[in-house]
């Protein structure tokens, strides 16, 4: 080889070998990673949508589809069957992990329920909690979150835990219709939904239920055992773009109203009398509350649901969470 090709082919090692090295990094298909939501229409539960569409995800190496799944019942049965690696979904759904569910909480993300709220009709003469007894509240699904509050208010009030009748309709719209269409007298769902009835004079606010559970896990980040097994650093990627979402959705008010505005396709303006009721549940880090883990466990002992109180590794794992080591809970 003479000297002049000697020199180009250095000079063409030097332009290409960095790049060969970079290739992996920069050519590497993101791995996908496929979520199921409990609740499509709820502010709290856009998390995996802002993740989405703000990049956070991508930048940890993953491909992240959210589906809409509609009640916590639809969510655990997508993880059982593989079809979803993650799921968002309530607090008191960590009780189908101790029935045998394939699943386990890998983080907490919201706390005191103040996006769930008692709706009646605009001229329902329910005026108060105490004229509750006996009446009719549509819930998503049966073992769902909004079937726990609708007990936990039953029992506030002194009627036991089957004091006010439920009936399962499935989540949002098919709430709002079953209250419009007078099938029941009112539902335990999103507050969003009620804000959105008040503005059309069809319905209103009767409470918010972070009165009845003041310390509580409302939502929980559900992985799959076999995925929290086979693939942590999957778990651990995950769970890093979930909470950037979360905190940049509580240090960005404005960017945050007006994604979630088109999210929800709702108007900015409500959507920021939501992001101000409701953006203090979200939790930062992922963190199971001692307290609010408590209150799950007695829960599940008084309302039936398990025969005693779980243990904290039979319900979550905080193996997974930045920063965070060993049990929270009690």
């Amino acid at each position: 080889m003479s000297l002049c090709n000697a020199a180009r082919m250095a000079w063409l090692a030097a332009l290409v070998l960095p790049a060969l090295l970079n290739w992996p990094a920069t050519a590497r298909a993101a791995d996908v990673v496929h979520v199921g939501n409990s609740a499509a229409t709820s502010f709290t539960f856009l998390v995996g949508d802002v993740g989405v569409a703000k990049g956070m995800f991508a930048k940890q190496g993953l491909d992240v589809s959210v589906s809409a799944l509609g009640g916590d019942a639809k969510v655990q049965q997508a993880l059982a069957s593989g079809s979803i690696g993650f799921g968002l979904g309530s607090g008191p759904a960590m009780a189908f992990s101790v029935k045998g569910a394939p699943v386990i909480a890998v983080a907490a993300f919201a706390g005191a329920p103040r996006s769930i709220s008692v709706v009646v009709p605009a001229d329902s003469a329910i005026k108060s909690p105490s004229d509750l007894k006996g009446k009719l509240l549509a819930i998503s699904t049966p073992g769902s979150l909004t079937e726990w509050l609708t007990k936990r208010l039953s029992n506030h009030e002194g009627w036991g835990p089957d004091g006010v009748k439920t009936v399962a309709v499935g989540a949002g719209s098919a709430m709002v219709s079953a209250l419009l269409s007078k099938q029941v007298d009112g539902f335990m769902g999103s507050t969003e939904a009620g804000l959105g009835l008040e503005a059309r004079h069809a319905g209103r606010i009767l409470v918010g239920m972070e009165k009845f559970a003041p310390d509580f896990i409302d939502h929980v980040v559900f992985a799959r055992k076999e995925v929290v097994q086979d693939h942590p650093d999957e778990v651990r990627q995950f769970l890093a773009g979930f909470f950037d979402a979360i905190n940049f959705m509580i240090h960005n008010r404005k960017e945050t109203i007006e994604l979630a505005s088109k999210l929800l396709k709702e108007e900015p303006e409500r959507m920021a009398r939501v992001y101000d009721l409701e953006i203090s549940m979200l939790l930062p880090d992922g963190r199971f509350d001692p307290k609010a883990v408590g209150v799950l466990k007695d829960s599940f002992v008084d309302l039936g649901i398990l025969p005693e109180r779980p243990k904290d590794d039979q319900l979550f794992t905080t193996a997974f969470l930045p920063n965070v080591h060993g049990s929270e809970g009690n």
